[in-house]
């Protein structure tokens, strides 16, 4: 996924606490604005994905599987 830059005006206080909050996790204040973001949006599929979701709505009869095991080992 690329990365846009852009800037935002917050507030300082908000800032302040939510620097802390980033640095209680470990994480850059750009990456943890990024997460926060991403679990209130949901993840954005990448292409494969869109790709499957498309296939599953179009009604194509599709194979049920109904051991994973089973399905993992015939790959």
């Amino acid at each position: 996924m690329a990365s846009k830059q852009m800037a935002f005006r917050f507030d300082e206080e908000l800032i302040r606490q939510v620097k802390i909050k980033a640095e209680a996790e470990h994480r850059s204040l750009n990456n943890y604005i990024e997460v926060l973001m991403l679990r209130d949006i949901g993840k954005i599929p990448n292409a494969e994905t869109k790709k499957a979701i498309d296939e599953v709505m179009s009604g194509k009869e599709l194979e049920e599987i109904d051991d994973i095991d089973e399905f993992m080992d015939s790959l």
